[in-house]
């Protein structure tokens, strides 16, 4: 078995803690508050686009809520994550190629193709959920307005960052590759079958690409579950 350092005692999301890990870097603890860290991502004219969104005194049409209401809204986030995290795990890395590949392009269109399909179910799902708030009550109303802004603003920082995972997980691709064939020519008497022998380390690098996808997507469900949290507190 293919073995490779893990770090542990990093801070922040689970997914860069698992990233570090897989990467082998350490991570500083950052010293900066995180509104500080925010404000670095907002244009003066976002920062104006929040401002009166914070200060505005929306006249809402409150409509009755039935009591059922945020019970079904927490029934469909729950089977769309469930729906994800399933698409994120059918046929694990066996199912990019026939056979074993120690290429690792066909692994970056998987992970890409598993992005697209996380963002393009859970953006309609935050703006039903926004459209709802809006019809609770003024507050509620200027909370689904800064998330729209939020989503915006943030999410166009949250995309680029999370398009360099692919990057990160080539490298952890490649050390494994390489620590495989160090072993490999480490015991030059005791060969494997070269379908055996990738076997190995390509299911760990397979389980490891599920973890992050994992972690991954509960960061892309953290604002949908927040909005649904203020759903069923009113």
């Amino acid at each position: 078995m293919v073995q490779v350092s893990r770090r542990t005692g990093f801070t922040g999301s689970a997914l860069t803690r698992l990233l570090a890990q897989l990467s082998d870097i350490d991570v500083p603890e950052s010293r900066q508050a995180l509104a500080d860290r925010l404000s670095q991502w907002f244009s003066w004219t976002d920062a104006i686009s929040l401002s009166a969104a914070l200060d505005s005194d929306l006249g809402v049409a409150v409509s009755g809520a039935r009591a059922s209401e945020g019970a079904e809204e927490a029934q469909e986030c729950a089977r769309l994550k469930a729906a994800l995290a399933k698409g994120n795990a059918d046929g694990g890395v066996a199912s990019v190629l026939p056979g074993a590949n120690d290429d690792f392009p066909p692994y970056r269109r998987r992970y890409f193709a598993r992005q697209q399909a996380m963002e393009t179910a859970i953006e309609p799902l935050r703006a039903r959920l926004r459209a709802r708030l809006a019809t609770r009550s003024p507050e509620l109303a200027r909370l689904a307005a800064v998330d729209a802004i939020l989503e915006q603003v943030v999410g166009a920082r949250e995309r680029s960052l999370l398009a360099t995972v692919p990057t990160l997980l080539e490298k952890h691709f490649k050390r494994l590759r390489e620590a495989h064939q160090a072993a490999q020519d480490a015991t030059p008497d005791n060969p494997q079958p070269p379908a055996t022998a990738a076997a190995g380390w390509l299911d760990v690098f397979g389980r490891d690409m599920q973890s992050v996808l994992r972690a991954e997507l509960d960061i892309r469900m953290q604002p949908v579950e927040g909005l649904l949290e203020a759903l069923r507190d009113r």
